[in-house]
Parts: structure tokens; C-alpha cells; sequence
């Protein structure tokens, strides 16, 4: 009879799972495709991420603890899987042929449900009585909470059930005189407390252990579909279908590529195969349906934890946005529509969106770009890549984006800069320049192609190098580097356009696409190999995403140029001129988060003989100065301060004497910092490059 109750139970619990996970299928079946390429690398980054659990532990007390738990599952699930075979074959613990290994697995679960239940409560309590801060914040309802403890209790429930299980499984063994299967080093003490009781009592009160738990069990992996929780289904495949691309590789829209190429060679836009022309679907996501399904797979993986809210500059400084919100906003709306999107409705319109009744536009351009969230996210969520293909759709669809914006917008239209400038006046910067007393002249592409000649470098001096009057500085420091060594190198001079950068991460997808293709046209006609550039953000663009258009080149940042030339001792420095200077150095987020580069930045200033003190954030964990994602273009949303504020404040934290960074953007924020706190007198904000010009006194 208990063996025909069992498999009822199992049927009703395995059937009800197995239909909610269909339903989540066939969902997902109804949204845009993604490509999974590349699966040894993604086994690999499966068992780094999840089953090591190495981002989590960047938190190492909390981080510790959750991976136990985690750990601690997996070891008890194989005790699970034996209750199943012993329930449906009315057997008694039938994994204990395996000798000492079954001892091994048995005693890590008995020990494990003991630390899983300490750290459990110890989780309960810090959502009740601790309050952590990143718990809380406006898309943390009631209900929220709620779902949290119920889940957490019934974990709790399931741990102690476990050991009271194991405790009264060995207390009858012993009584009855028969031969212990198992290793119990937890249960066996517990069983000491009961040592009075006999073995009728023992007996009963295992199996009422035994089925608490199994039912238990299955009652919880039922409720994990409709909780926050799912991620104890989700987290391990989410992880191995994350990105391996680096964080600020953005994905290409293939319907605008196809639209642009149109447009730069007319005569192939009517060119057809015979077939009927598709529809062209709509550009980002304005709502749901119009996600791809590992969007919607990341929402139902997040565990809400907080951690890529807690990181994200924007929510630091008071503002609207928090990275957790945008996937439970995806997740919420996508509940509301899977009705119908099961039956096939996927133009379903209820009057409500994605954008505007859930997520809203001062949210969406709020956000830098910095993917700090990504970064931390312990179970690697995009959450960018959701909100830019957001942006995508307010740009393109709607025509709809800040002011400051549209302008740079139009401005790299008509002038191939963000800024009213001249494409003409592109190499002003560099008139009047001398190394040593005698004038330097800067070589451009096209000349050296009239000698016969070929640089081996080219120097993308980018917008900002170009038309920002202080980085103009660093722009000219490094020309002067790049002559000192007698480099073989070139600028492009007024056939330079901006890289798109700032269009892309802003939505424009179609104006990047435009200045990609025709920068690759221009690198192409000159047989261009290696590029040199200042600019982290044009680094990332021009190596990470310039090779989906075909465009395939060495890009080196100059603070690893500048690196290798010092190990290989062709440039020697005197070390003099900043010897014992107290200097903090803040990483760009596309040098060092985003691209892995933060090394090369501080084996020169060791170079230089500073006294380096890092920021409390720093490396690939540095806080952003607020810039990227166009915000350099536009006025900031409201909060409680700027976020070049908060970073420059925590810059002061160290009374530098020099503020160093890598970056145009960042140059320009930390410089606004130091005006802001009327030190610009005491603290100097230097590049890279402009210490080693100084350095050696050129």
C-alpha cells in the first residue's frame, strides 16, 4: 500500500512539474531565437561559475555560506534519489551496496543539512531583524519578502526532517540489532537525545521523517516555478547559455545590418532570391514578446538577491534605475502574457507595455553601461543587454531619447563627432607640437599610402582625443611618446569618423552600424593590421564588436602598449618626477571591468615609483565616474548626487596628490570631481600617457 501511495504521489508531483516546466517551453518557443555556440567553453564557465560557485564568492562570509548551501543540495539530493527508489520499490536504503562511498555521500548530507539549516535561519534573520540593505528597494513588495521566507522555511523544514530522519533511521537500526547502512555523525548524536524511546516508537517516527520529507520535497519543487526560488532549477543552465563574449560586446541586429548594407550599396537593395519579402520585425523591445528567450530565462533565474543593484552607480546616487527591477519587471509582464502566449497570441495588445507600465524610460537612460551588474550577478544575468535593446526601441521605433542625445546623434550624422566640430579640424590638436625643439609632424595614412609606404600602427585618436580640449592634452602626450621611440605609425586626420560607440550604447543601432561600415571600409583601404587608442571605449567597440561587420583588427589599448614597451626596455623611465607621490588611479569600466584590463595601468605607475593607494573600489570592481552609455551627452536623471561625485568622494577619501585614469570620459568626469570640491588647486588629474610624457620631460 505505501509503495501504491508513493507512486500516486509521484505521478501527481512529477506531472504538475512536468507541466509547468512545458509551460515555460513553450513560451520561450514563442520568443526571439539565440544562438548557442561554443559548449565546451560553456561547460567550462558552468563549472567555474556554478558549481564552484566563484562570483558569489566575491563576498567571501555570504558568499561561503550560500555555496555550502549549494553544495550541501547536491550531495543530499543523491540521499533524495535513493528515497525515491526505496519509496517505489518498497526497499531500505538500496544505494548502501556502495560500501564506504555511500558512508562518504551519507554523512557530507547529514552534516550538510545541519550547516544548511543554521545558514538558513541565519538568512531568515537577515530579512527580518538585520534589514540588509539590498533586500530592500521599491520592487520589493510584500509579496516579495513573502516568497523569500516561505521558500527559506520550507528549506529549513526539509533539513530538519532530514536529520530526524537520520537520527530515528539509526536510533531503531540499533535497537533492533541489525547492522547500521550509513555514516550518520549528525543524526547518531540526535539520536543519544531519544536513547529512552523504543524501537516501535523509533520506527514510527523515522518513516513520519521519511515521508515529511518527500512530500515536503516534492511540494517545494512545485513551488519553485511560481517563486523567486526557480532559481534552483534555473541557475546552473542559465549559467551555461551566459555570454562568453566580453561584457561589453553588444549583440548585432541583423535586420538593420541587412537595412545599412542596403543603404551603402543601393544597387544590391533589390537584388532578391524569389522569395516573398518578410516582415521586419519590430527594433527592441518595447514589450515581452519581443525579448529573446534567454532574456526571459535570465528573468526567471534571478534570485533577486541585490547584488547587481547594490553595485549599480546609478541606484547608489539615488536614481530611478535598479538593474533587479528590470529583470522582475520582464519576468511579471511575461506572466501576464503567457496565457497568451501560449495559445499562439503573440501580438496580443492589452494596453499595457513593457516599457512605460513597468519599466520606464528614466529608468532605461539612467543606466551607464558600466556592467557592474553583470559583473556581480552570481548566476551571470545580462541586465544591459536587456535595457540597451529597450533603449533600441525608443531610438529606432519611437524616436524618443534625451536631448543632449539627439543632438550627438546629429552630430556624428553630419560631422562624424559627437560634437559641432569640423570633420576637417580633426588633427587641430596636434599643430605646434615639438619633442626635443624640433616640430613634430604627425603622419596620416594617406600620405604614407602616396610614398608606397605602410604604417604598422595606426593611432585612433577618437572623438574625444580629437575635440576635448583636456584630452586633446593626453592625445598630444602620446604622439609625443609615439615619436620619442620613433614608432611606425599613422593617423587617419580628417578621414576619421567617430567609432558609434556612443550611438550604439545609446540605442542608435542603425547610426553605429553606418560609422562601423564605413570605418571598415577606411581601415580596409589601407591595409590596416594594428590600432593604437586612448579611448577604452572605442577600444572595446573596435575589438570586441567592429568583427561582427567584418572588421578584424589588433586593437591594443595604449596603457598595454606603453606596458610592453617598459618590459621589453625600449622605453626606459627616469621615475623622478612623480618618486613617492601619493597617486590613486581610477579603472576605466570598459578597460577594466568590461575588457579584464587592470594590470597594465599599475605596472606603470610602479614604473613611475608613485605611492599607489587603491580606492575602497577598484580593479574590476571599480566604481564608474558616470559617463558611458551616452550619459556623457545628456543630463543625469535625478537622485541624491552625480555619480562623478560619488566616485571623485571617494578619490578624496586617500588625499591623492594625483587622481590617474585611462579614459577621455572618465578624464573629464574626475576633472569636474576636483573643480566640484574646490581641490583642483591641491590635486592634479593626469592620464596615463601625460605621467609619462612628464616623466621623461618631453
Amino acid at each position: 500500500m505505501s509503495q501504491i501511495i508513493f507512486l500516486v504521489l509521484i505521478i501527481v508531483a512529477f506531472g504538475l512539474l512536468g507541466y509547468s516546466f512545458s509551460r515555460v517551453f513553450k513560451v520561450m518557443k514563442q520568443l526571439k531565437p539565440f544562438k548557442i555556440k561554443e559548449i565546451g567553453k560553456r561547460f567550462i564557465k558552468m563549472f567555474d561559475v556554478a558549481i564552484a560557485q566563484t562570483k558569489i564568492m566575491k563576498r567571501p562570509v555570504v558568499g561561503l555560506m550560500h555555496a555550502l548551501v549549494f553544495w550541501g543540495f547536491i550531495v543530499i539530493l543523491i540521499g533524495s534519489l535513493e528515497m525515491i527508489i526505496d519509496g517505489l520499490a518498497g526497499t531500505e536504503r538500496i544505494l548502501g551496496a556502495l560500501g564506504v562511498i555511500y558512508d562518504v555521500i551519507i554523512a557530507g548530507g547529514d552534516i550538510f543539512a545541519m550547516i544548511i539549516a543554521v545558514f538558513v535561519l541565519i538568512f531568515i534573520l537577515r530579512r527580518t531583524i538585520f534589514k540588509v540593505t539590498r533586500f530592500e528597494g521599491k520592487e520589493m513588495i510584500k509579496k516579495t519578502h513573502i516568497d523569500a521566507l516561505v521558500a527559506l522555511s520550507l528549506i529549513f523544514i526539509l533539513m530538519i526532517t532530514l536529520l530526524g530522519m537520520n537520527a530515528f533511521y539509526s536510533l531503531w537500526i540499533t535497537k533492533t540489532g541489525v547492522t547500521l547502512v550509513g555514516y550518520y555523525p549528525i543524526g547518531e548524536k540526535i539520536a543519544e537525545l531519544f536513547g529512552n524511546i523504543n524501537e516501535n516508537q523509533a520506527h514510527f517516527w523515522y518513516k513520519f521523517n521519511w515521508w515529511f520529507h518527500i512530500t515536503v520535497i516534492f511540494l517545494f519543487a512545485n513551488i519553485l516555478p511560481y517563486s523567486k526560488h526557480f532559481h534552483v532549477f534555473m541557475s546552473v543552465p542559465n549559467v551555461f547559455l551566459s555570454r562568453l563574449e566580453p561584457l561589453g560586446k553588444l549583440d548585432t541586429m541583423e535586420d538593420v545590418k541587412k537595412e545599412v548594407k542596403s543603404i551603402m550599396n543601393p544597387e544590391t537593395a533589390f537584388v532578391t532570391d524569389g522569395s516573398e519579402p518578410t516582415e521586419i520585425a519590430r527594433f527592441g523591445v518595447l514589450d515581452a514578446q519581443d525579448v529573446n528567450w534567454k532574456n526571459y530565462l535570465d528573468s526567471l533565474s534571478c534570485t533577486q538577491c541585490g547584488r547587481c543593484t547594490s553595485v549599480c552607480p546609478a541606484n547608489i546616487t539615488g536614481k530611478q534605475l535598479s538593474p533587479r527591477k528590470i529583470m522582475m519587471d520582464l519576468r511579471m509582464r511575461m506572466k501576464q502574457k503567457t496565457s497568451h502566449l501560449l495559445k499562439g497570441e503573440k501580438n496580443f495588445e492589452d494596453g499595457k507595455f513593457l516599457i512605460g507600465n513597468f519599466t520606464t524610460e528614466e529608468e532605461l537612460w539612467a543606466c551607464t553601461t558600466c556592467n557592474a551588474c553583470a559583473y556581480e550577478c552570481p548566476i551571470s544575468i545580462n541586465q544591459p543587454n536587456l535595457i540597451i535593446e529597450m533603449r533600441r526601441y525608443l531610438v529606432m521605433e519611437k524616436s524618443s531619447a534625451p536631448a543632449g542625445l539627439i543632438t550627438a546623434f546629429q552630430n556624428i550624422e553630419n560631422n562624424g563627432a559627437p560634437w559641432q566640430f569640423n570633420f576637417e579640424d580633426r588633427l587641430l590638436c596636434t599643430d605646434n607640437l615639438e619633442l626635443k625643439g624640433e616640430k613634430i609632424c604627425v603622419p596620416t595614412m594617406a600620405e604614407l599610402q602616396s610614398q608606397g609606404k605602410e604604417a604598422e600602427y595606426l593611432f585612433w585618436i577618437g572623438s574625444a582625443g580629437s575635440f576635448d580640449d583636456r584630452y586633446k592634452k593626453v592625445t598630444q602626450s602620446f604622439v609625443k611618446i609615439l615619436h620619442y621611440l620613433n614608432i611606425n605609425y599613422a593617423v587617419l586626420g580628417k578621414e576619421e569618423s567617430d567609432s558609434g560607440d556612443i550611438a550604439r550604447r545609446a540605442g542608435n543601432e542603425m547610426l553605429f552600424q553606418m560609422q562601423a561600415f564605413n570605418n571598415i571600409e577606411t581601415f580596409n583601404r589601407y591595409n590596416v593590421k594594428k590600432i593604437i587608442t586612448c579611448d577604452p571605449h572605442d577600444f572595446n567597440t573596435l575589438k570586441n564588436e567592429y568583427p561582427d561587420f567584418g572588421g578584424n583588427y589588433e586593437v591594443i589599448h595604449h596603457t598595454v602598449f606603453l606596458k610592453d614597451l617598459i618590459e621589453k626596455e625600449k622605453l626606459k623611465l627616469n621615475g623622478k618626477m612623480f618618486f613617492n607621490k601619493t597617486v590613486t588611479y581610477h579603472d576605466p569600466c570598459y578597460l577594466g571591468r568590461i575588457n579584464g584590463e587592470v594590470k597594465a595601468p599599475r605596472a606603470i605607475l610602479k614604473s613611475l615609483n608613485v605611492n599607489l593607494k587603491e580606492m575602497r573600489r577598484y580593479g574590476k570592481n571599480s566604481l564608474c565616474c558616470g559617463a558611458g552609455g551616452g550619459q556623457m551627452f545628456k543630463e543625469a536623471e535625478k537622485g541624491n548626487k552625480e555619480v562623478f561625485i560619488e566616485r571623485t568622494e571617494e578619490a578624496l577619501e586617500l588625499n591623492p596628490e594625483i587622481i590617474v585614469t585611462a579614459c577621455p570620459f572618465c578624464m573629464t568626469m574626475m576633472t569636474d570631481g576636483i573643480k566640484y570640491k574646490n581641490k583642483e588647486e591641491s590635486i592634479k588629474n593626469y592620464d596615463i600617457a601625460e605621467l609619462i610624457s612628464l616623466d621623461l620631460e618631453l
